[in-house]
């Protein structure tokens, strides 16, 4: 895929890696459909990708929610004439073990946190997704669906939840590769290791090398180098249906 005057959308848009790979995108002349439930923090996004000279629209959206992901995918197409790409980022985590005992006190994971990660990550981003492919398909535009899952997803004490729904979705990713070649969609996973973000910028000194030691290579991602391999993916049309794995050689 070329990726000048391409449209691509990516949730999760408004800060972190999804802020980076909407600019590292900008940097390369594609057009962006920005999506976040978070309308402000999608401002500053929008502001940095335009610097680039290039388009990009805002929609907020709870990436959870049926009708507002059929709403906001129409309104993509309609605004921008196509739809190229889809960067299915948005995220979120409730880590907690699955049940613990102290001090003769048993406290569990709750429903709750599990169906919110669950809902969030798994159901968000079905939905996307699917909704990308119609509208790829309607609007005849060869295209490319990347679903961001984690290192996690081979099981990470801590994380029934969040591990659980990026297997899922790495799982779901293959599916897709094998189903909408056909239509001249790929579909390509990209799972993290540990990447460098706010949270882990204001870790203690002592924990952060803890978790920096844990990864061969020594050091935790910059989000750039998440953001290059979106970059790759898109550009390279013979890699479909794979998880590409991002994580200093770490092993869970």
């Amino acid at each position: 895929m070329e990726l000048e005057q391409s449209v691509i959308a990516i949730t999760g848009a408004g800060q972190g890696l999804g802020q980076t790979m909407a600019t590292s995108l900008a940097s390369q002349g594609a057009s962006l459909a920005l999506l976040d439930v978070n309308q402000d923090a999608l401002t500053e996004t929008k502001e940095l990708c335009e610097a680039f000279g290039v388009k990009a629209q805002t929609y907020q959206v709870d990436v959870t929610n049926e009708e507002q992901v059929e709403q906001v995918f129409s309104d993509i197409v309609t605004e921008f004439g196509a739809l190229n790409g889809l960067v299915n980022n948005a995220g979120i985590l409730r880590d907690g073990m699955l049940v613990k005992a102290r001090g003769g006190e048993i406290t569990k994971m709750s429903l709750g946190d599990f169906n919110a990660v669950i809902n969030v990550n798994l159901t968000g981003t079905f939905l996307c997704g699917r909704e990308a492919a119609v509208k790829m398909i309607e609007s005849d535009s060869r295209g490319v669906i990347i679903n961001i899952s984690s290192v996690s997803r081979a099981g990470n004490m801590g994380q029934t939840n969040y591990a659980a729904s990026k297997a899922a979705v790495a799982t779901m990713s293959s599916v897709w590769g094998k189903e909408l070649a056909r239509y001249g969609i790929r579909s390509v996973a990209i799972a993290p290791g540990v990447v460098e973000t706010s949270m882990t910028a204001s870790m203690k000194p002592e924990a952060r090398e803890r978790l920096e030691n844990m990864v061969p290579v020594r050091r935790m991602a910059d989000p750039s180098e998440i953001a290059h391999t979106v970059r790759y993916i898109l550009e390279n049309e013979y890699v479909n249906g794979r998880v590409i794995e991002v994580d200093g050689g770490l092993v869970i």
